[in-house]
């Protein structure tokens, strides 16, 4: 199951609670678009703002929702038991999987994080995702970390930052993450950007923002990568670069990815939990104006 796409939809929200009807239609677009996965609760998935109750809430809709796709949920949180909580709640709503990222107020030491993946494996048998994502957690993983904690049973997949854009330089980075990890254990890049350099470079898995909202265009990269064309799927991701540009001059893809799945009618406004306010106007003009540029609203 930890190959190929995996979607990370948008909770939006309105009046500061769930929207439940466009939950379920970001769901089903994105199981009827073929994507290997769909991962509810994600960074873009806004988890960390959301109660264990409306956490439980959603990975039940997401389950009910996607038919024959396997659905991952997040599961972290700032303390041990709560992860476990959302543990339970995701086995209950019926997960394939768990996206486990070591949220932090105080720092976090290596021990730590070791221990507190321990303690999942330990009391679930759905196999885990290592959430490695600095820009939000503020922990950043070392290579001998991803193999201590991917030792541990129950283990499936790790999702790692985006690698570089050299190509000897991408291969030679994965191919030290694979040395580190038992060969069970997948790879995942993230950051949409430096998804098809990822892949090229012999990722199994892209953990995608972008393809919670658009399916199509990651599709598009993705499905190139596994037939072997994977100069297209370059070419894609370079047809793209408006998008990208787009994500690191607002600081990041979370409000960019709001933004356009308001303009499509597929998020209600301001859908993003306060005190994320989203784009401005002007902003929002840009974004709508690289979606028609690109035809990402066809």
């Amino acid at each position: 199951m930890f190959t190929g796409l995996s979607a990370f939809p948008l909770t939006p929200l309105a009046d500061d609670a769930l929207d439940e009807r466009a939950f379920i239609g970001l769901i089903e677009r994105l199981a009827g678009s073929g994507v290997d996965s769909i991962t509810a609760l994600g960074s873009t998935g806004s988890y960390a703002y959301l109660t264990a109750e409306e956490r439980a809430h959603v990975a039940r809709l997401a389950v009910a929702s996607a038919g024959t796709t396997p659905v991952f949920v997040g599961v972290g949180a700032l303390r041990t038991s709560q992860v476990l909580t959302n543990v339970r709640n995701a086995e209950d709503a019926g997960a394939r999987g768990v996206l486990l990222a070591p949220m932090t107020y105080q720092p976090l030491t290596e021990d730590d994080v070791f221990e507190l993946f321990r303690a999942v494996c330990d009391r679930t048998d759905l196999p885990v995702i290592v959430y490695d994502n600095p820009g939000t957690t503020h922990f950043t993983f070392t290579t001998e970390l991803y193999g201590r904690i991917a030792e541990l049973p129950g283990i499936a997949s790790i999702k790692i930052p985006g690698v570089p854009s050299d190509p000897p330089a991408a291969r030679a980075r994965i191919d030290e993450i694979r040395a580190a990890i038992p060969e069970r254990v997948t790879v995942g890049v993230s950051g949409d950007a430096f998804a098809a350099a990822g892949l090229n470079a012999g990722c199994d898995a892209w953990y995608s923002v972008i393809g919670g909202t658009l399916p199509e265009p990651a599709l598009r990269i993705t499905r190139a990568v596994a037939a072997g064309r994977g100069a297209e799927a370059t070419a894609e991701s370079e047809r793209l670069a408006l998008l990208w540009g787009l994500f690191a001059e607002f600081g990041g893809s979370l409000r960019v990815v709001a933004a356009i799945a308001e303009h499509l009618g597929l998020a209600p406004e301001r859908c993003l939990p306060l005190p994320i306010r989203g784009l401005n106007g002007e902003q929002r003009s840009r974004v709508a104006e690289v979606v028609r540029e690109l035809g990402l609203d066809e």
